[in-house]
């Protein structure tokens, strides 16, 4: 699986950056518009567990953590809205639409696989880390971007830590 997992995000990232080579910011909005899906989906299949009596010793933690990290995308998002990352219908269209597919998508991952639903979400969560490193090393008067992407890193490492729980 996590073969198939290195194939589809390398698609996803070379058509993410094709279609957004030349607008940073709206890049960032519609890849932190999708970054929350992962943990939606995530937190929507542990409150199915728990409530058919399947809890793990984990699940309390990975509840807590995803819902952290939900939020802490939330903050990342608005931040690039600040800077007019939704201000183009195209882009909206394209984020909400494919964020849709991806939160299905992984609610029956994460049910089966859960492992292989954490290294997905974990590829996706170092290349935003590369992708604001990249621009950061462009502008590095934006300490706001670094901040992000240590955040990103952060959640990289916290996913790492919920494939080594389960």
């Amino acid at each position: 699986m996590k073969s198939l997992n290195d194939l589809l995000l390398n698609i996803t990232v070379a058509i993410i950056d094709f279609i957004y080579r030349d607008l940073p910011i709206q890049r960032f909005w519609v890849l932190e518009t999708i970054a929350r899906a992962p943990y939606f989906a995530f937190l929507s299949v542990l409150h199915l567990r728990e409530s058919l009596g399947l809890r793990t010793e984990a699940h309390y933690y990975l509840m807590k953590e995803h819902f952290a990290q939900t939020v802490n995308e939330t903050e990342h998002l608005i931040e690039m809205e600040s800077r007019g990352g939704s201000n183009r219908w195209i882009d909206r269209f394209f984020a909400y639409h494919l964020v849709i597919i991806y939160y299905w998508i992984l609610v029956v991952y994460y049910s089966i696989a859960p492992i292989s639903a954490y290294h997905l979400n974990a590829g996706i969560e170092f290349h935003a880390t590369e992708t604001y490193l990249d621009y950061f090393w462009d502008h590095p008067e934006d300490t706001k971007i670094a901040e992000i992407a240590v955040d990103e890193m952060n959640h990289y490492i916290e996913l790492s830590r919920a494939m080594e729980m389960i």
